[in-house]
């Protein structure tokens, strides 16, 4: 269940639909920019240029289409951080030269296709970094026109998505989803963004086919578990009866994802605190030495895990001493059958 990197999965998963993306585009280009682009011919591309070291804050899309009659590409550089990223106009400038660079070294192409590169950010701090590269260099703007001739200069299309109103937010409802959850993951006010969590559950009431309906329903809210830790189980319960009246297909989803990761938040904490010697292991506190609360841990994680135990399993679990059960339960996320723990039980 827990995502190594959510922003970056429901952004692809969401924007990797060329329907979404298309959607994007057709509500949020400038009109001089969506006039030259043929949105009918978009098509994915499988390259990623982002740097091994930075795709814990950014993800990118790159989108193949004719563009003024000829081929050419979209760029998409999402930041997921919490706050604003300097010098992007630069980092998006190199992943546009690697565009170029695998285009003419590798299909070996005479002319080097058209690029239009965009950022979309949504974090907590006001977008203060350059749009246009002439901004990061050092008096560019007071040099002739004729000087200015000789010097690399661009600008990319930023959409800030935190500054978006409700009004704002257009399109279709898998893509005003994405924009209101991306707008508002950040809030620190918990009842803020469920009020949030609740208006784009009813978006999903547009969806003719409410399979999808339900399957993105569920991606939606895997993301917001994943970086929201702070929804609590009384949270989680005002969301499932608010949630009964607007989207009823969804609370069921909402109350198991919201067990599922109450469950492996409780096997993690409860292995963290056997790692450190904390006294916070379970929401219930956990303490080293207490055997019976050991036994009764080990007992339910395996249950979880493989079903209703065999009577021969749960007799010699009851008798193993308190260092065995730290072992079976620290390891509970390597077991791929109940052979796996025999030899700690005997």
């Amino acid at each position: 269940m827990k995502i190594q990197n959510p922003h970056d999965k429901f952004f692809k998963e969401t924007f990797g639909r060329l329907d979404v993306a298309r959607d994007f585009l057709n509500n949020y280009l400038p009109q001089e920019i969506r006039d030259i682009v043929d949105l009918n011919t978009l098509e994915p591309q499988k390259d990623s240029f982002v740097d091994d070291e930075l795709r814990e804050g950014f993800s990118d899309i790159l989108l193949k289409s004719n563009i003024n009659n000829k081929e050419g590409y979209i760029y998409f550089l999402f930041e997921h951080k919490s706050y604003a990223s300097k010098n992007v106009v630069f980092q998006l400038l190199k992943y546009i030269i690697n565009i170029w660079d695998a285009k003419l070294n590798k299909e070996k192409v005479k002319e080097l296709p058209l690029v239009i590169p965009m950022l979309i950010y949504h974090g907590k701090d006001s977008w203060k970094s350059e749009t246009r590269l002439g901004e990061m260099i050092n008096g560019y703007d007071l040099l002739s026109d004729e000087i200015k001739r000789y010097i690399p200069n661009y600008e990319y299309l930023l959409f800030n998505i935190s500054k978006y109103s409700d009004e704002e937010i257009k399109g279709q409802a898998q893509l005003r989803i994405l924009l209101t959850i991306f707008r508002d993951i950040f809030i620190k006010n918990t009842e803020e963004f469920i009020e949030s969590m609740l208006r784009a559950s009813e978006y999903l009431l547009e969806l003719e086919d409410k399979q999808t309906g339900i399957e993105y329903f569920e991606t939606m809210f895997k993301y917001i578990f994943n970086v929201r830790a702070d929804l609590t189980k009384r949270h989680v319960n005002s969301l499932v009866n608010k949630i009964e009246n607007t989207y009823p297909e969804g609370s069921e989803i909402v109350m198991t994802l919201a067990e599922r990761f109450r469950e492996e938040g409780m096997a993690k904490g409860l292995k963290e605190g056997l790692e450190k010697g904390l006294e916070k292991g379970l929401e219930k506190g956990l303490e080293k030495g207490e055997t019976n609360t050991l036994i009764k841990t080990a007992m339910k994680l395996l249950t979880k895990k493989f079903g209703n135990l065999p009577e021969d399993v749960k007799t010699k679990i009851s008798n193993l001493d308190n260092s065995t059960l730290d072992i079976i339960i620290e390891g509970i996320f390597e077991y791929k059958s109940l052979d796996d723990i025999r030899k700690y039980i005997g």
